[in-house]
């Protein structure tokens, strides 16, 4: 049975994918988390007791707790989610983006770097670094185009800029050390366990409460959208199909405004908690979730538009996402609909949903 090492995996991609490997691999996994604001443990609370996994709870820039892991577990991959990435918090605070993206990916090539120095041939082989990187890397596109694995990076946050920094270290250990990296590049995720600074999960949430729906600017700012499932199972096949050295991107070709996006989530929940039986609603004399939408300033550095061409996975390892938008959000809004209590749990004390990323206005 293959060792993997998931660092983030107590965080919002990494949960979802470890629940999926649970289900289909037959594997042993190694969840490492510093357990941040955004990475909690309740997120795994059913699977903590599953014999086939164990839990560390570590920053990968702690190079010596991750050269443990590395000596204890000897895996045969590791996964990399682990990552400060909202992009309104890296404008307010760059320096955790600085430290976990670029240092601890660093920190983790070197481990593995080492680790394979004293490797049997046959784990040199084997083994992988996968690396979970966003289409934020690559700037913003005009309204026409896509971005392909070639597009020339030119992040515009520092939240980019560090994925961007992290991506070239992978690719640079490759083509220098030969460590069999390979790099993903994903456009914006969505579904259950995802932290409530996001835009779905913020704005459902807010709608659920009756409070403003903040839309940044015009809300003509274009994003792709990819379920969160599908991600995970595009990483999985990158992992046991990609090749060393080699991108790819995962897109959801679901291309929607953020005024798009935020009108189909009233229209969502309303199917599954009707606005008209919302008392947070009628006491402010409302019928319909999406009279709370607010435009607000926009975000400084803001990208006008993403676009993946997943071209190149689906042609060379098979992939194509199984959920178009309206059915991934659906599953998406009932999740959060049912688990009120974990929303509340992952905020208590840390966030209450306030408008970051406005340090520009605030000195």
């Amino acid at each position: 049975m293959s060792t993997l090492v998931v660092t983030g995996g107590a965080g919002f991609i990494g949960t979802n994918f470890v629940r999926l490997l649970l289900d289909q691999a037959d594997v042993n996994l190694v969840i490492v988390d510093k357990l941040t604001y955004a990475g909690h443990l309740i997120n795994l609370d059913d699977v903590l007791d599953d014999p086939r996994v164990t839990f560390v709870q570590a920053d990968i820039a702690d190079r010596a707790a991750m050269d443990a892991i590395f000596h204890a577990h000897r895996p045969q991959a590791v996964i990399n989610f682990a990552a400060e990435s909202h992009v309104d918090r890296s404008i307010d605070h760059p320096g955790p983006f600085i430290d976990t993206n670029i240092v601890g990916t660093f920190v983790l090539l070197e481990c593995a770097r080492q680790y394979l120095r004293a490797a049997p041939r046959s784990l040199l082989d084997e083994f992988r670094f996968l690396h979970v990187s966003t289409d934020e890397v690559y700037g913003t596109l005009g309204p026409t185009g896509k971005f392909s694995e070639d597009t020339p990076y030119a992040p515009n946050t520092p939240y980019a800029a560090s994925k961007a920094a992290a991506d070239h270290l992978v690719r640079a250990y490759y083509h220098t050390y030969r460590l069999p990296t390979i790099i993903t590049n994903c456009s914006n995720n969505y579904g259950p366990y995802q932290f409530p600074e996001k835009l779905i999960p913020l704005v459902l949430l807010n709608a659920i409460e009756g409070k403003p729906l903040p839309v940044y600017g015009t809300g003509h700012h274009v994003r792709d959208w990819l379920f969160v499932r599908d991600h995970c199972e595009g990483i999985w096949c990158v992992l046991q199909k990609g090749v060393p050295g080699e991108k790819y991107n995962l897109g959801g070709n679901q291309e929607r405004t953020n005024l798009q996006t935020v009108q189909a989530i009233c229209r969502t929940l309303d199917r599954h908690l009707p606005a008209t039986q919302n008392t947070a609603l009628a006491r402010q004399g409302l019928s319909q979730y999406d009279q709370l939408i607010t435009f607000v300033d926009d975000r400084p550095g803001h990208d006008l538009r993403y676009a993946i061409d997943a071209t190149k996975i689906a042609r060379e390892l098979g992939w194509r996402p199984r959920h178009d938008f309206e059915s991934g959000l659906d599953v998406t809004v009932q999740w959060y609909v049912e688990h009120r209590e974990w929303c509340a749990r992952v905020q208590s004390d840390n966030y209450g949903r306030e408008r970051l990323g406005l340090m520009h206005k605030q000195g």
